[in-house]
This record gives C-alpha cells, sequence and structure tokens, in this order.
C-alpha cells in the first residue's frame, strides 16, 4: 500500500515539472526572440531597406573598408596575445602552488567586473601625453593614445579572461599525473607541453580564442576613448557604425546599418565556428576523457 501511495503521488509531481518546463521553455524562447532575434533581424532589413546599391556603397567607403580592416588588424594582435597570457595563466593556476594565487585569479576576472569605458581611461591615464609614461613614450616617437597599439591595449585588457577561463578547469579536471610521468621519462619542458598539454586542451584554447575573437571586434567601450575617433584612423567598425549613424540623415542611417549588419556577420561566423565546436567535441570540453 505504501508503495501504491509514493507512485500515486509522483503522477501529478511529474505532470507539475513538464508544465513548468514548458512555461520556462516558452518564456526563454520568448525573450531570445524579443532579445536577440528581433533586433538581430531588424538590422539586416535596415541594411538593405534602401536597396542593395546603398549597401553596396557603405561598404565600399573608404573609411569603412579603413575600420574594417582595423577591427581586424586589432583582433588578429590582440587574440593571439590572449591566447598566449590564457594559456600561461591556465598552466601557472593548474600546475603551481605559490603565494598570491587567489590574486591571481581575481585579476583574471578583473575585466569581467571593470567597465570597458574605466579600461580606456587607464590606458589613458597611463600612455596618453599626460600620462605616467606618455611623456617618455612622445619623447622617443611612441605614440600609443589616439594611433593602433592604444585599440590594441584596450582590446586586450577587456577580452584576455576568456581564454585562461576556459583552460583553467578544464585543466585542473585532467590533473597533471601526465606531465610528471612525461618528465620523469625524460621530456624537456617544451616536449611535454606540446605532446602532452596540448593536445589535451586544443578545443577548449579553440573555444576560448573563439570567445576572445568576438568579444575583440565588438567591443565599444574601451577603444572609443582612446580612439580619438579619427575617421579612416582610428575608427574599428563598431566606431565607424556610431559615428555614421550619428550623421543623422535618411543614407546616413541607411549606411550604418549596412556596417552594423557587415559587424553582425563577423560575429555570427566567429559563433557558427563556436557552435560547431561545441558540437563535435562538446563532450571533450565537458568531460575530458584521462588517457593512461
Amino acid at each position: 500500500m505504501a508503495t501504491l501511495d509514493s507512485h500515486a503521488t509522483y503522477r501529478p509531481r511529474g505532470l507539475g515539472v513538464s508544465v513548468g518546463q514548458g512555461v520556462l521553455i516558452a518564456l526563454a524562447l520568448l525573450c531570445v526572440a524579443g532579445l536577440l532575434l528581433l533586433p538581430l533581424l531588424v538590422v539586416f532589413a535596415e541594411a538593405f531597406g534602401k536597396g542593395w546599391a546603398v549597401f553596396v556603397a557603405a561598404i565600399a567607403d573608404p573609411d569603412a573598408r579603413t575600420a574594417v580592416w582595423l577591427t581586424l588588424t586589432v583582433a588578429a594582435i590582440a587574440v593571439p596575445a590572449n591566447m598566449v597570457f590564457g594559456l600561461a595563466a591556465a598552466w601557472l593556476m593548474t600546475h603551481y602552488d605559490f603565494r598570491g594565487k587567489q590574486l591571481l585569479g581575481a585579476l583574471i576576472d578583473l575585466p569581467f567586473s571593470v567597465s570597458p569605458v574605466v579600461a580606456g581611461l587607464v590606458c589613458v591615464l597611463v600612455y596618453g601625453v599626460n600620462g605616467w609614461f606618455g611623456g617618455w613614450l612622445d619623447a622617443h616617437g611612441v605614440r600609443v593614445i589616439f594611433a593602433v597599439p592604444g585599440l590594441v591595449l584596450a582590446t586586450v585588457f577587456v577580452a584576455f579572461p576568456f581564454v585562461a577561463r576556459e583552460l583553467i578547469p578544464l585543466m585542473q579536471t585532467l590533473g597533471n599525473e601526465e606531465e610528471h610521468a612525461a618528465r620523469t621519462l625524460g621530456a624537456s619542458g617544451w616536449q611535454i607541453f606540446f605532446r602532452v598539454t596540448l593536445p589535451k586542451v586544443r578545443w577548449a584554447l579553440l573555444y576560448g580564442v573563439l570567445l576572445s575573437n568576438a568579444r575583440s571586434m565588438g567591443e565599444f567601450g574601451a577603444v572609443s576613448v582612446v580612439s580619438g575617433h579619427l575617421p579612416g584612423l582610428t575608427n574599428t567598425l563598431p566606431l565607424q557604425v556610431d559615428q555614421v549613424y550619428n550623421g543623422g540623415s535618411a543614407s546616413a542611417i541607411a549606411a550604418a546599418f549596412a556596417l552594423a549588419s557587415l559587424l553582425a556577420l563577423l560575429t555570427l561566423l566567429t559563433l557558427l565556428i563556436k557552435r560547431l565546436v561545441e558540437w563535435r567535441h562538446g563532450g571533450e570540453l565537458a568531460h575530458p576523457v584521462r588517457r593512461h
């Protein structure tokens, strides 16, 4: 009888959970549609609303082409720098115990909590003409703020946690027994890294690089502070979109949406590759297999 009573109480609970799941799924889909898909569709609709000729003219504008090239250039410098830092930080956090380890972990997460605008202002304070090192840099003909180096520094700051935060949990799960075994067999540090560690974390590394790349290409706040908004010189694609849109005319707004659609396509391409990595190697990322 006790068994029958337990089954009688189980069925209504199962039904309640199903209804709750349906409500949560509906709310999630509504939020995704209203906050993500609809704005994205509006961007593309406005981009082509004035016709294909207006879209092509906006993309072919010299300042726009420079902005696209500058965005790709900054990302091409910032992302590898963050990859190297992420690998080094993850290795240090998971293979060694040292004083200040918790502080290093907090510093890695710092860009997640600090406003990008604040990051840009810090770059100006340190590397600007009137900053801590600005006078020395100017005397040696090196310009950081209102130039490409400043854009790179600001982008590196806002995007550098992504690689490290993908690698650290995975390396902690895998442990370092294989590295110790390889060292016992006489392998050098570089041999251990390239033949043992890197093959185990390669997909998580790629995942973090893709996230860092998406963040780098879409950054606005920090680069806005350090760029000076110089069309054709320091305007990345997000800054160019904002500047063109503020032109106010109908043609300017259409051009801004055309550039915004191009930026969205670059980001969507990065996210598509990210999803493919998750689909093909999601099990390895979530439940890594330890080889013996």
